[in-house]
């Protein structure tokens, strides 16, 4: 079976497949930004023809993951601070009018009282609550896996994929930007947020100022980390770990 590092190619399509095990690789920090490689190294690697390996790197150029070089082939896309806070605009513009559309009946198949919702959200709270554990435990590359899917999930409650996609693209860019950084401590434990059930339990109630306060202190938190993880990765000082503006939550806060 074709493999890319530790990442076995298992699904649809071929082209997919390389697609999601780069995506993977380079969530994961292996595939770092600014690397370099053709399409004929990729190719080799998995034991595979050009096309499909060609056309899943032009499938991650447009998702903004990688670069194409005429000449040079293909790099990991380099994200700067400036690009991160864009992204956290980006996203809470875009939830600001979900809690809109939540609030003034613009989503009457979102009422608490809705049997699929409930549903649905039990689901993404059983996501939530193995993200939870991963964030506790420090393990980067499973949150990352679980945080994703609990996002994507969650937003898919709105029944609009095109927002569903949005939100995950963005996700998947912000959390290319982070990982770099918190692949660089020796210890992520106490850094990684995991209110991601007490998100949801505020949801299935009907709370939305709750929602929308955690979400808040969630975006305030992420900017101020990682302007923490970015300092001391350019060695201008020590971290120090950025005050919330919600009361501290019983676990962890993590990115992105």
């Amino acid at each position: 079976m074709p493999r890319l590092g530790n990442v076995a190619v298992t699904r649809s399509t071929l082209r997919q497949q390389i697609a999601d095990a780069l995506r993977d690789e380079v969530l994961a920090g292996r595939l770092q930004p600014g690397q370099e490689f053709t399409v004929k190294e990729i190719a080799d690697q998995y034991g595979v023809s050009a096309t499909p390996v060609r056309e899943a790197l032009v499938d991650l150029s447009a998702q903004g993951l990688l670069d194409a070089d005429q000449h040079r082939g293909f790099r990991v896309h380099e994200y700067s601070a400036d690009d991160f806070r864009g992204m956290i605009e980006a996203r809470s513009l875009v939830t600001e009018g979900m809690f809109h559309a939540l609030t003034h009946g613009g989503a009457p198949h979102l009422r608490p009282d809705e049997p699929r919702l409930a549903a649905h959200l039990a689901g993404v709270r059983r996501r939530g609550e193995e993200a939870r554990r991963a964030a506790l435990a420090g393990e980067v590359t499973v949150l990352i896996g679980y945080d994703l899917r609990f996002w994507r999930e969650l937003a898919s409650a709105f029944g609009n994929p095109y927002l569903t996609d949005f939100l995950h693209r963005l996700r998947v860019q912000m959390w290319v930007y982070v990982v770099q950084h918190l692949r660089q401590l020796p210890d992520p434990r106490g850094r990684l947020w995991a209110r991601h059930t007490e998100l949801v339990d505020a949801l299935t109630e009907g709370d939305t100022d709750t929602a929308r306060a955690i979400l808040d202190a969630y975006t305030a938190y992420s900017l101020s980390l990682v302007e923490g993880l970015t300092t001391d990765a350019a060695g201008k000082g020590p971290v120090r770990r950025p005050a919330q503006e919600d009361p501290p939550a019983r676990d962890a806060d993590t990115l992105p």
